[in-house]
């Protein structure tokens, strides 16, 4: 099916659809990751965003339920050069058409993704609408411009979780009942570290990732007080990945402001501009940001370099975080942005990659045991 994606600045990409007749917008980004297309999809990172995949093949291996970061898809369209419509895989269960289809995104092909690509590094991601209804280019590049910008967006109360849960057979289950009244909150044993983990967008594989260093994991609203999270007597304090701009988010910074000085913090992606920002600094959104499974960061106290998987479109301002009692200990080497900041006092660090993967390299898993690590020197 005939479809059209029209960039803002009047770039004008013919494509077919893969997934039937639909319209719909947001911002264009690329992704260089060659696998993990399912976890990319259900990424909440990605709300209000269109994902273009830069490697061509896609959909080869089908969909799997297991592989999924979130409870639905979170993209407003997928990009791709070539759909591939019979899927080879023991794990399938249908096909990635289908599953877009079910879900009512729009998927679209035969699209030239390196143009595509090559354009968004040029003149940074940017507003776009898709279209099988809607063939008047002049129009849909009216639509795009009216889309509201990322800058001062608060997305995150549209991925946040209503309700507190705890992860249990690698699914979330429900808390019933005010935070403060549920007894026993902490169920599992005593030898277990009790996190609470601040919902801005969370992956699966976050949550997955602390059990695995030996956490008891309950995931909070994005909203929620800082004096429950007191209440609640946890051994540390988690800041999830997310969507869009952190600034709009005056309720997170605020909190997290009177948590830095309660227990051990650690953030990721969303979150550690979240802490960037309680901390006095400043962040900027990036020109096309930083999205793949391949962004070279290097430790600057062990001096190695770690390969990354990163999904993010701001970042913390280097020149704003001089005098704040704050070491810069990962750096991008591809354009020298912050990828990580540790307090010098306080336990509290972040990071701007995402170390649990999910698609991605594993270099970087240690930090999960480094922020266990902390909760036992803070205990």
């Amino acid at each position: 099916m005939k479809a059209i994606l029209a960039l803002e600045d009047g770039r004008i990409f013919p494509c077919r659809s893969f997934t039937g007749p639909g319209e719909t917008g947001g911002e264009v980004v690329f992704n260089t990751s060659m696998t993990g297309y399912q976890e990319v999809l259900t990424d909440p990172s990605y709300r209000g965003q269109m994902v273009t995949m830069t490697y061509p093949l896609i959909g080869n291996y089908g969909v799997c339920p297991e592989d999924v970061e979130s409870d639905r898809i979170q993209v407003e369209a997928f990009i791709v050069r070539e759909y591939q419509r019979f899927p080879s895989n023991y794990r399938s269960t249908e096909t990635l058409g289908d599953y877009l289809k079910k879900q009512g995104v729009l998927g679209v092909e035969e699209i030239d993704t390196r143009a595509l690509t090559r354009h968004i590094r040029i003149g940074g991601a940017m507003r776009a609408m898709i279209s099988t209804i809607d063939l008047d280019s002049e129009s849909l590049v009216r639509k795009a411009k009216a889309l509201p910008s990322m800058v001062g967006c608060d997305l995150v109360k549209a991925v946040s979780c209503e309700k507190a849960y705890r992860w249990n057979e690698n699914g979330p289950v429900s808390i019933e009942g005010p935070l403060g009244s549920v007894t026993p909150l902490w169920i599992k044993a005593p030898g277990c570290h009790k996190v609470i983990a601040y919902d801005f967008g969370i992956k699966y594989n976050i949550i997955r990732c602390l059990e695995l260093a030996g956490c008891e994991v309950i995931v909070v609203p994005a909203d929620t007080p800082a004096k429950v999270v007191r209440a609640m007597e946890p051994d540390g304090v988690f800041l999830s990945n997310g969507p869009g701009d952190p600034e709009p988010l005056v309720y997170a910074i605020d909190t997290v402001r009177n948590l830095l000085d309660y227990k051990p913090l650690f953030g990721i992606c969303l979150g550690h501009q979240i802490l960037s920002l309680a901390l006095g600094g400043r962040t900027y959104k990036l020109k096309f940001g930083h999205r793949g499974g391949n962004q070279p960061v290097q430790n600057m106290f062990t001096k190695k370099v770690e390969i990354t998987s990163q999904n993010h479109g701001f970042a913390a301002d280097m020149t704003s975080l001089g005098g704040k009692d704050l070491d810069v200990f990962h750096m991008n080497l591809n354009d020298n942005t912050v990828e990580g900041l540790r307090h010098k006092t306080l336990p509290v660090f972040g990071v701007q990659y995402h170390p649990e993967a999910s698609p991605g390299p594993h270099d970087a898993a240690y930090l999960f045991e480094e922020f266990v690590n902390m909760m036992k020197k803070n205990k």
